[in-house]
């Protein structure tokens, strides 16, 4: 009896730990970026990647789908012949970047990344400027339109 208990304790602490950490995960996304309208940034060969600003805090959340994950799409020479994995942390730099500099701050520099999942990744970013006040206009891309 006891040895059937050990045998189902390390793949139960282990779900629990997982399934805790998800939904950690994603209580903070919700709570941090519940708010913020998506807009999107192409970069490499015409991928868009949805893009959650929240100003208040310097951090962006750049989400990819689950298409582009498995099928691919390399960023110029740097992604040739390399699985969507090996790419993935460049590709959503480079889309967090592009984002800072397509809405006028390019003397922003990104200091952090934190990866929730194959789809999500955010980046802690520091500018010259101070945190704009709520409410004041700034430059926005578009976003994805629900067609009806």
């Amino acid at each position: 009896m006891a040895t059937t208990f050990r045998w189902f304790a390390l793949p139960l602490a282990l779900g629990f730990g997982l399934t805790a950490s998800g939904c950690t995960g994603f209580a903070y996304i919700s709570k941090t970026y519940v708010s913020q309208v998506p807009q999107v940034v192409t970069i490499g060969c015409n991928e868009p990647y949805e893009i959650y600003d929240n100003r208040q805090k310097r951090r962006v959340l750049v989400v990819s789908n689950a298409l582009r994950e498995v099928t691919g799409c390399d960023i110029g020479r740097l992604g040739e012949g390399r699985s969507p994995a090996e790419t993935r942390a460049t590709r959503f730099r480079t889309a967090a970047r592009t984002y800072l500099d397509e809405t006028v701050r390019e003397d922003c520099t990104i200091t952090g990344e934190t990866v929730f999942s194959d789809l999500q990744a955010e980046f802690a970013y520091t500018c010259d400027a101070p945190v704009e006040p709520r409410g004041t206009k700034v430059p926005r891309l578009p976003g994805r339109r629900i067609q009806r």
